[in-house]
C-alpha cells in the first residue's frame, strides 16, 4: 500500500535528498527530523536523538502530519574517508545505534505508531568474504564494521516487539555523481590517474541511486518484506572490472593502481574493511518479492548516473 504520510530522518544526505524528491513527486506528505532551522508547518521538526523527549516532541508536530503511515531512518555519519580513531568509532556508533534506539522509542510512544519502519544498514555486516556469494541468510562477518552493523540492526528491536514491521536496508556502494564513492573518484579518473585499489580482485557490490530510492519505496509498500534486504545490483563486479568500466565510460586510461599498503598506511582499518574488503552480495529478498532493477549491469548504470 502506498503511504500517504512518512517520517524521514537523515534527509540531508545523498540518499535522503533523492528520496525527498521522489516523495514530493508522488505527493507523499513528509515529516522531516532536522537539527537546525525547524519549520513545523513545512514538515521540518527539530529533533535531537541524544536529548529526545517525546512529551516535548509530539506537541511540535502539526496534526495534519499525523498519524504516520511509515518511518524511514537514514541517519549515520560517513564510514568511508575517515580513519577510525577511537573518537570517530564512538561517533559512528552513536549516529547509528543511539539514534535508532531513540527513534524507535519515539515511534512506539506515539498514540498511533506507523505500520512500518525502514532503517538504513550496510553490506559491511558480511565482512571480507572473498569470492563467497552472500545473501540475506548469510552469517555476519568479523571486524568493526560488521559488529557495528549488527548493533545497528539490533537497535530496532523495540519497534519490532511493539508490532511495527521493520526492514533493514543493507546498502552496497551507491553510484551517483552527486556524492558517495563515485563522486570522489571522478576527478581522479577524469585526469587519467585512476586505477585498481590494491590487486583489484575484491568484489564490489554496487547499486545506482535511482534504484536505491525505488527499493526504499518498495520496502515501505511491500508487506511481505521484513528484516534485512540487500540493496545491491544482481551483478556485483570486481574492483578491477569497475575500474576498467569507469575508465571506458570516461574515455580515460586506468593504469595507476593504488597499492594496498598505501591505503592501509593512509586510512588504517577503514581501508581494510571498505576499500579492500571483498563482498560479493546479491539481492535475493528483493528479487523474490518481484523487485526489478533499472540498472543491473555496471556499464549502463555508470553511463546513466553520469549523464543525469
Amino acid at each position: 500500500m502506498k503511504p500517504a504520510k512518512v517520517l524521514l530522518s537523515g534527509g540531508s544526505g545523498l540518499i535522503g535528498s533523492a528520496l525527498i524528491e521522489a516523495l514530493y513527486f508522488q505527493s507523499i506528505t513528509t515529516l522531516r527530523l532536522v537539527r537546525n532551522r525547524p519549520d513545523p508547518f513545512r514538515g521540518l521538526v527539530r529533533w535531537d536523538a541524544r536529548a529526545s523527549d517525546l512529551d516535548q516532541f509530539l506537541p511540535s508536530i502539526p496534526q495534519s502530519f499525523l498519524p504516520l503511515d511509515a518511518a524511514i531512518h537514514l541517519s549515520g555519519a560517513s564510514v568511508a574517508g575517515h580513519r577510525w580513531t577511537p573518537a570517530y568509532r564512538r561517533e559512528l556508533r552513536e549516529s547509528r545505534v543511539a539514534t535508532t534506539q531513540a527513534l524507535c522509542k519515539m515511534l512506539v510512544g506515539m498514540p498511533q505508531p506507523p505500520g512500518v519502519l525502514v532503517c538504513a544498514s550496510a553490506i559491511g555486516i558480511y565482512g571480507n568474504r572473498g569470492d563467497e556469494i552472500l545473501n540475506e541468510s548469510s552469517r555476519p562477518g568479523q571486524g568493526f564494521l560488521a559488529d557495528l552493523c549488527q548493533e545497528w540492526e539490533a537497535a530496532a528491536q523495540l519497534a519490532e516487539k511493539a508490532g511495527i514491521r521493520v526492514v533493514h536496508l543493507r546498502f552496497g556502494v551507491v553510484l551517483s555523481k552527486s556524492g558517495g564513492a563515485l563522486a570522489k573518484l571522478l576527478p581522479i579518473f577524469k585526469l587519467g590517474l585512476g586505477g585498481n585499489l590494491g590487486n583489484g580482485e575484491q568484489w564490489m557490490s554496487w547499486v545506482s541511486l535511482p534504484d536505491v530510492v525505488r527499493a526504499i519505496l518498495f520496502a515501505v509498500e511491500t508487506e511481505g518484506l521484513r528484516g534485512p534486504i540487500n540493496v545491491v545490483s544482481p551483478n556485483p563486479v570486481t574492483n578491477a572490472a569497475f575500474t576498467r568500466t569507469l575508465g571506458r565510460v570516461l574515455h580515460r586510461p586506468t593504469i595507476l593502481p593504488v597499492p594496498a599498503a598505501a591505503l592501509r598506511l593512509i586510512f588504517g582499518e577503514m581501508a581494510e574493511e571498505t576499500m579492500l574488503a571483498s563482498e560479493r552480495v546479491v539481492p535475493m529478498r528483493l528479487s523474490d518479492e518481484g523487485f526489478r532493477f533499472q540498472h543491473e549491469a555496471i556499464e549502463p548504470a555508470l553511463r546513466a548516473v553520469l549523464a543525469d
